[in-house]
């Protein structure tokens, strides 16, 4: 077989000479022979690298690291608590009681919307606008989960280019899992992390949305709803549901040949929250516009929000907010942990085929299905079980 010159193995866009200003490299192949007999490539035995395990960090080591305002140990704190696996509950539990004291202190604002309002463009301009006013922000960007096989793109940092480069920013995508509205399941403790790492405004941005939005008005203090020009009639704008939980309704995409538009969509949206009961108590939701594309009135919603929070802490109704929240935060992780411990316990596992037979083939109703289960759910051997798990 004739040999090949190596003047054709390298192209000719490769420098002849080392150029630390030459962005192209090219690695050397692995060096091959060929049998002679079959004409097969025989490759040389190469010992395989073992990488070396990351080492795991202690609650000590992490409280300590999330309240300095590492990023990367805030990362690996929002890991753990984001692991559904019993062993990592405790240590998360000891990590988020250790860094209270170091809590509560951000404004936390939810920004909600029909998909394609704009809601990722929105938070990349108006997060710049803040770092450059000195803020540090923290963005948690909930991407869907797909429900057919579990996963998620997480591509809503990638929008964030900008946003992703400014040294007084933090932003977690994070897969909603499925829950209603988009709010992932963790999203609560990943705040309060946020907040203990030292970050002043949080910004929860929620998966598209129509009018069953709640779980994100339980978590923060200031809900935006992005919306677009078009969107329905005076009716549409008056139902039940999401309208009646924002603060603020944002007319984005204010630019070009849209603003006329926009200037008639505000009005309309103006006068539909004339009918509707205000989200909070002391204050009147107004319909604003603004543009992420050229930053007009994005100012001017932050001075919206900053009145917002001096109002309402002025009223007491800030902080009567927040302890409601708690309240509702401890409510759902108790119907979540039954729930884990239902479906988990290896009794209910092993009757769950044979009751969901005879509810398919009609020998028995739902509602008895459901009550055949209960009975035999023993929930202080399963909580005995999940305690010894946690405990490993």
């Amino acid at each position: 077989m004739p040999e090949i010159p190596k003047s054709d193995l390298k192209p000719s866009w490769v420098p002849l000479k080392k150029d630390p200003n030459f962005a192209c490299s090219v690695m050397p192949g692995i060096d091959t022979a060929v049998n002679s007999v079959t004409e097969e490539k025989v490759y040389p035995e190469v010992t395989a690298y073992k990488a070396p395990l990351r080492r795991k960090l202690s609650v000590e080591q992490l409280i300590e690291g999330v309240g300095a305002g590492d990023r990367m140990i805030l990362s690996k704190a929002i890991t753990l608590i984001e692991s559904n696996a019993p062993k990592d509950f405790d240590k998360a539990q000891r990590v988020l009681q250790g860094l209270l004291p170091k809590m509560g202190n951000a404004l936390r604002i939810g920004i909600t919307g029909v998909p394609g309002a704009g809601k990722s463009t929105f938070i990349e301009a108006f997060g710049q606008l803040l770092c450059d006013m000195g803020y540090k922000v923290a963005v948690l960007a909930v991407d869907p989960t797909s429900p057919l096989t579990g996963g998620s793109i997480l591509g809503d940092k990638t929008r964030m280019q900008m946003l992703s480069r400014e040294p007084n920013c933090f932003i977690r995508p994070t897969p909603s899992g499925g829950t209603l509205g988009g709010v992932a399941r963790k999203s609560r403790e990943t705040m309060m992390l946020c907040e203990a790492a030292g970050f002043d405004v949080i910004l929860v941005e929620t998966v598209g949305v129509g009018q069953s939005e709640t779980t994100v008005r339980d978590m923060v203090d200031f809900f935006m709803l992005v919306v677009l020009t078009g969107a329905g009639d005076d009716l549409q704008g008056i139902k039940k549901g999401i309208m009646e939980l924002a603060d603020a309704i944002v007319v984005n995409k204010a630019d070009g040949d849209n603003l006329p538009r926009a200037i008639v969509t505000q009005g309309e949206y103006e006068r539909m929250v004339e009918f509707i009961r205000p989200a909070t108590e002391g204050w009147k939701t107004h319909a604003y516009k603004c543009s992420a594309l050229t930053h007009d009135g994005l100012p001017e919603l932050w001075a919206v929000m900053r009145m917002f929070e001096k109002t309402t802490k002025e009223s007491g109704v800030f902080e009567r907010r927040r302890k409601k929240q708690v309240l509702s935060w401890v409510y759902s992780m108790i119907d979540e942990h039954l729930h884990n411990l239902f479906f988990e316990d290896p009794l209910i596992k092993g009757r769950i085929p044979l009751v969901e037979h005879s509810v398919l083939n009609g020998l028995i109703s739902p509602s008895q299905a459901v009550t055949e289960l209960i009975r035999a759910f023993d929930v202080d051997h399963a909580a005995t079980k999940h305690m010894k798990e946690e405990g490993k």
